[in-house]
């Protein structure tokens, strides 16, 4: 093992809890020395001491400074000074290791072949899940296994919105602005609830475990922020969760990939995580299911995934960025976005007249699609009415025909709410 010497960029909580690591006496502060660090504001309150370390203004005269072995850049943001300082770096013949999914998701193939052509390595642990090992799960212990699928929880504050909407039946935007207040959402929360973050974080997996090469622009995105307490409350009755899964699955030659929410059975493990952990289902053969659940962001976790990157760096470990079970694989064609055939949970929002369920079924019927079972929620203080529905398996392009003809009628409000159901 040799020990190597460290260009940390990035002074947040993620990078102050490596430098702890570095400082203490567990396994990591006898390979590492951290050389030189760079940040936003060098006079910033922080919880250790970065005195001792050479500090640089420019992250970029880090990443091409000749003393370090490894640059850890952990600052973010798919372009800018993360992207720059990594270029920089991997010219320079340095290893990087990073958190940031936004830029492996969006520029992973460049990043990975500029890697290439200098010998060195990416290592990205902390990217996707952060506790969680599952990148490594993906690239080494399932190098040799067939990915059916993946799916799972891979965004902590959308998962603390909906698991706080549930239990206090308060509305998105409530939990919102409570969890902004408690440092749980970024001021600008929209990465998070729209379900990019989550979307950045399967491109990853996904390359891993089909294409070899991130595709963000490939993924279908929808958010939460359309959830109401009504949606999770008729979910639990019919022994459902609404979770924001993120979801690849190879089927036929083509692969689907989205982030969607998704009515999640009581009894699949992924419906159990609550609050902002994460948790990754894997299907895969001939292993068959396994489930990974942990802490997904803080300093602890997310250091400890930098942490085991720089060990495995140490030891001389090396292979191809995006290597793993994609490796021999087809090549697959991106799956249609609304070719998804499952059971689908559908909540209307109508004015309480005579004969609108009537006019729901004749429509469902008329375009073949089988409702399994009809809820209707008593109106409030208004006249609109919540009006919820299951379908039998169907195809959700023809679906969306029959409720854009529902939508035209005047009784109906608003734009209905689809979301599949996953037992």
């Amino acid at each position: 093992m040799k020990s190597l010497r460290i260009g940390l960029l990035g002074l947040g909580t993620v990078g102050a809890g490596l430098v702890q690591m570095a400082s203490g006496d567990g396994p990591l502060s006898t390979i590492i020395e951290i050389v030189g660090v760079s940040a936003r504001n060098r006079n910033a309150a922080r919880p250790v001491d970065i005195s001792k370390y050479e500090w640089f203004d420019d992250p970029c005269a880090l990443a091409a400074n000749p003393n370090i072995d490894v640059l850890v850049e952990l600052i973010g943001g798919a372009n800018g000074k993360a992207k720059e300082a990594a270029l920089i770096a991997l010219q320079n013949k340095k290893h990087v290791v990073t958190a940031n999914k936004a830029m492996l998701a969006e520029h992973g193939v460049e990043l990975a072949q500029i890697a290439a052509q200098n010998g060195v390595e990416i290592r990205y642990e902390a990217a996707v899940a952060g506790g969680i090992p599952i990148v490594k799960a993906l690239r080494e212990g399932l190098a040799a296994n067939k990915i059916n699928s993946i799916m799972g929880v891979m965004n902590g504050t959308s998962n603390y919105i909906l698991t706080e909407m549930q239990k206090s039946g308060r509305e998105f935007a409530s939990v919102l602005a409570d969890a902004q207040r408690l440092g749980l959402a970024e001021a600008d929360p929209t990465l998070d609830i729209s379900g990019g973050d989550a979307g950045h974080k399967l491109a990853i997996l996904s390359a891993l475990a089909f294409s070899g090469a991130p595709d963000y622009a490939a993924i279908s995105l929808e958010g939460i922020e359309e959830i109401e307490p009504v949606d999770l409350e008729t979910a639990q009755f019919l022994g459902y969760a609404i979770k924001l899964i993120a979801s690849a699955q190879a089927h036929d030659g083509k692969l689907r990939q989205s982030v969607r929410p998704t009515l999640v059975k009581l009894n699949n493990p992924i419906a159990q995580v609550d609050g902002a952990t994460n948790a990754v289902l894997v299907n895969a053969d001939p292993v068959g299911t396994l489930t990974f659940i942990g802490s997904g962001a803080g300093a602890g976790p997310t250091a400890s995934a930098v942490a085991a990157d720089l060990m495995d760096l140490a030891h001389g470990d090396a292979r191809p960025v995006f290597s793993g079970p994609c490796i021999g694989r087809e090549v697959f064609e991106t799956a249609d976005k609304n070719s998804l055939a499952a059971k689908f949970y559908v909540r209307f929002r109508v004015a309480d007249k005579p004969g609108v369920i009537a006019k729901i079924s004749d429509t469902l019927a008329r375009h073949q699609v089988s409702i399994e079972s009809f809820l209707q929620k008593p109106p409030p203080s208004t006249q609109n009415v919540a009006i919820v529905l299951t379908t039998q398996i169907c195809n959700e392009d023809v679906l969306i025909d029959a409720l854009h003809e529902l939508s035209g009628l005047d009784e109906f409000v608003d734009k209905p709410l689809i979301m599949p159901l996953h037992d």
